[in-house]
This record gives structure tokens, sequence and C-alpha cells, in this order.
């Protein structure tokens, strides 16, 4: 057997080559959409690509699976899992729970483990002329290193409203799947350290079954699936804003790009004309280059190997763009936009440099050190602070009376952004603060400061972090419903009222506010309501009964 790992730093996913030496054969399992990658393996060791797997519908990148097959003409093996809603649109061989699938001397064997997505399967590789006991588990985004998959995407990125806890059940029941395995068997994910497809995911690239179900946290609820659920839910990052078009085009029978295209370069003059079209330039350069000098207009994404993602929050897939890039780093760059497919690439231009030759003025980035941060944080002057980074991170530690507004959402929430005063951002490390910084010199803000030292420099300087408060549940039904019984220090402010009322939230301050009601449905609208005005710190705890068992009183009665 022959088996190669095929890793991409820049979305933290695995890729993987299988082939059988004697019959000169290989597998792919959820191919990168630059395939020339494993074409180039398949040359090197002799063998022709026949069959062509994948775990589930992808949400975090776009499948190459089409691409390879229309290439080498290898056969597609996909998931009929899942019901009638999570069908492949084209051509394949459908996999259910039990199905079996040869490749020479090897056989795959197919587990339905649905949770992350309804459809998910995990591959079971048995080498038979080595051993009858298998030997590989390719699991996708079921279980990852020291973690699972999130089941919560479905809501929170495609929008399709309550299928988050029933996906954390079947995940639940998925486990014991894994569980039942012999301990020896390699497990090899789809995703590690970085990507957003979990919460905690180790660096290593594979693990065994029985490492997992002594070290991962998810097999410590044993029955207690209620724990397991809420645990599960709980702080998982943000979705990138792409994703919701990642499920979609990876379903659909969509137009194929089977080579890394060339980009073109263009004039200054085509650079203006674009831009004012309305069509982005990007930015690629390191952030620091970036502040020095700036074309008025453009956002500072850098080309590392977050590019992809941060490219996939704010540019959409029918606007044109551009980018300002080295020339040497442009097949990268390309390959990382294909990979979630951002194709629309207009052309570049090799530098600022250019710009500034045809007469055009650059800017500058105010970026202030940690001693002028705190000057200002100290002193007399009104300023506003804004913490661009996740929730989770915020609530962990933050810069006392920070105000917290995530960068992915920060364009809809521009109206909470003061243009009266000298307002202060920072992220964690800086790169999110130059993207923040970039977007709002585009729309017009003349007044931020970028402290780009952000947390990690504050931290390191020895300053103290305030950490968000004690959870404040309200409760959005009637007045007489919350009469009957209610939690504990719940205030009640009826959904028909939350808009007149709203300040109330506001003054909670750092509070993590939950909504609930009696049955999920109004406190999720309140929650939307809420976040659509950009407070992040909103949740939807569902109905009483889920909400009060968290109290040893259970209820209060007026």
């Amino acid at each position: 057997m022959y088996f190669q790992h095929i890793y991409d730093k820049s979305l933290a996913q695995g890729s993987y080559f299988i082939g059988c030496q004697q019959a000169g054969v290989a597998a792919v399992i959820d191919p990168k959409r630059d395939v020339d990658t494993y074409l180039k393996i398949a040359e090197e060791q002799k063998m022709q690509i026949t069959h062509i797997f994948e775990t589930h519908i992808h949400a975090d990148f776009l499948s190459g699976s089409r691409e390879l097959a229309a290439l080498t003409g290898a056969k597609l093996y996909l998931s009929d899992e899942g019901g009638p809603d999570w069908q492949y649109e084209f051509d394949h061989i459908g996999l259910k729970d039990g199905s079996s699938v040869k490749l020479g001397n090897l056989r795959f064997d197919v587990l339905h483990t649905p949770g992350h997505t309804p459809e998910s399967i995990s591959f079971l590789l048995t080498d038979i002329p080595a051993s009858e006991e298998p030997v590989m588990l390719f699991t996708g985004d079921f279980v990852f290193v020291g973690d699972i998959g999130r089941p919560d995407l479905l809501e929170k990125a495609a929008g399709l409203t309550g299928t988050q806890e029933p996906g954390a059940r079947q995940m639940f029941a998925s486990l014991k799947k894994f569980s039942a395995l012999p301990p020896y068997v390699q497990v090899w994910p789809g995703h590690g350290a970085g990507s957003a497809c979990g919460k905690a995911l180790g660096a290593v690239p594979s693990t065994t079954t029985g490492y997992e179900l002594e070290r991962n946290w998810a097999f410590r609820f044993e029955e207690d699936e209620a724990g397991f659920v809420k645990y599960l839910l709980e702080d998982q990052p943000e979705p990138p804003r792409y994703f919701a078009m990642m499920k979609k085009l990876n379903k659909i029978n969509r137009p194929l790009l089977t080579e890394v295209p060339a980009i073109r370069e263009l004039s200054i003059d085509e650079v203006n004309a674009a831009m004012e079209q309305g069509f982005p330039l990007i930015d690629t350069r390191e952030k620091s280059a970036f502040a020095a000098g700036y074309i008025p207009g453009s956002i500072n994404i850098q080309g590392n190997n977050s590019f992809n993602t941060w490219a996939g929050w704010f540019l959409d897939y029918e606007t044109p763009f551009m980018l300002i890039a080295d020339p040497a780093n442009l097949d990268d760059l390309t390959r990382k936009l294909m990979r979630i497919g951002l194709d629309n690439i207009l052309g570049y231009i090799p530098s600022v440099q250019q710009w500034e030759a045809a007469g055009g003025e650059l800017e500058q980035e105010p970026v202030i050190t940690l001693d002028k941060f705190k000057e200002l944080y100290y002193g007399e002057e009104d300023i506003d602070v804004i913490d661009l980074r996740g929730a989770t991170e915020y609530q962990s530690g933050h810069i006392k009376g920070a105000r917290h507004l995530f960068i992915g959402n920060l364009l809809n929430n521009l109206h909470l952004v003061s243009k009266d005063k000298k307002v202060v951002i920072h992220c964690q490390g800086g790169d999110r603060a130059t993207i923040g910084y970039s977007l709002l010199a585009k729309h017009g803000y003349t007044n931020i400061l970028n402290f780009s030292g952000s947390m990690n420099a504050w931290l390191q300087g020895g300053n103290a972090v305030a950490k968000a408060g004690v959870t404040q549940f309200v409760d959005v039904r009637t007045k007489e419903e919350f009469a009957a019984g209610h939690v504990p220090g719940a205030l009640n402010i009826p959904l028909q009222d939350l808009s007149e009322r709203i300040n109330e939230i506001v003054d909670l301050g750092n509070k993590p506010v939950v909504f609930y009601c009696k049955s999920g449905y109004r406190s999720g609208l309140a929650a939307k309501q809420l976040k659509e005005k950009g407070y992040d710190q909103v949740y939807n705890g569902g109905g009483l009964e889920e909400v009060k068992a968290l109290y040893k009183n259970k209820t209060v009665r007026l």
C-alpha cells in the first residue's frame, strides 16, 4: 500500500492519496481544488487515480473532486446518506452505511457517522494482503485529534434553523461506532489546528482510536447526552461568511476549473477604473508595509496562511477584485483563493510604487505602540476602544472598557463605530486589526488608531484584563407567562417590547445575554434581532425547561 497525507496549511485541511502498488491504482479522499498535486503524485508513483472519495458536503473549502474526475476519468464515490435534502446533485456512485469499495488489494468500508452534517461518512481501510484487521480510519470532520466536528455550521453558516441540536445528538450516537473500533486503528481527520470546523483541534496530523478514547473530551460524557450537547455547542468560533457558498457549490453541478489560472498584470488606469466601479483592491503585503504607505481604498489582507479565510469574509462571489502582490507570490495566492471558489480575479499590480509613479498619493496608517495606547487609555481624553477578536477570545480576557465588535461583522455594524472621537482598534496580534483599519479607512473614517501590538503586547506588558460578566438571562415571554414562573434573576422584556427597551440590554455592558421563552422560537427571534444590530454576546437559550435546569431552585414565582 502507498499512502500520502497532503496538508493545506492555509485552511488546515487534509486530503489523502492511497494506492495499491500491485494493481497500480489509487484513490484520493477529500481533494482540494488545485488538483495538480495529486496528478504529480500519481505520475511519480506510476499509478492511475481511479477512485475519488468524499466524507461529506464540505463547508470550508471547494472540493476538487469533480476537477480531478474530469482530468483522470476516476469515479466519484459519495454519500447517499442523510435524507433527500442532503444528496449530491450530480452523477456519482452512492455510498451507504455498510457499503464496501475495493481498490486493488485494499478495501474501504463505509461508516455513516452523522453529526457534523447529516450525510457524513467515514472510511475504514483494510490492507487485505497484510491483515484482515482495519488499519486506518478517514474521519473527515467527524473525529479530529483532540476534538470532534461542530454540528452548528448548518444553522450558523447556511441558515438552516433548528439543525444544530439534532446534529449534536447525532454526533453523540455516532461516537459509539468510533468507540467500538479496535484501539490500534490509525485516525486520519480532515482538519488540524486552525480550522474553524471545531474549537480545540490538535496540531499533530493523526492519532489512534485508543488515544482519542483516552484523551478526547468528547468521550468523557459517557451516557450524559445533555451535557455533551451543551459542551459541544458552546464557544464554537464564528464560521466564516463564505461557508454558506461552499455548502451550495459542493452540492450542485457547477463549472469546473481544472488548472491554476494565470493572473494578468493591470495598468494603473485599469485599477482606477475598476475601483470607481466598486471592485475591491486587496493589498496582500505584510501589515507593516501596508501601514508605511497604502493606496487609498485598498484592503490589507496579508498573503499568509489566513489569507483565503479572511478573503472569504470580505469578498463576494459576484464582484471582480484585484490584488497588490509580488509576482513571486501570485501562484500561491491564486491557489488559496481558488480553494474557496474565489476565481473572479480581475488582475494584479506588483507594487504600490506604480501608483506613486502614476501620480497617486499613498496614505499612512496611524499605528500606535503600547506606551502610546496606555497614555490615551489612562488619559483624560474620551476614546473608544474596540476589540475585533472573536466572542470566545473576548470573553476569556479583554482590556477593561473595550467594546467587542467581531471583525467579520464590522461592515454590517459601521453605525456602532464613532466618527466623532478617537477610536483605538486591536485584536490578538495585529493581523485582524490591520484588516479592520483598512475597512474603516475605506469607508471614510479618519479617526482610527491601530494598536497593532494588540492583546499580545498588552499581556506581555503585565497589564490586567477583564473577563465577561456573569450571564444575564432575559425572558421574552409575556408578563403573564413570566409571572407564572421564570429563571431566578431573569429580566422580563416581552419580544414585542424589545425594540423600545433595547437600552436595557446595552446597559448590561459586557455581560453575555441569553434569551429564553417557552419553546425557543421567540428567544431565537430576539437573539437574531440583537445580532443584526451588532450585539455579539447574545444567545438563544431555548425554552424555559432547558434553562431552568441550570438552577437549583428551578424557577421562582411572583
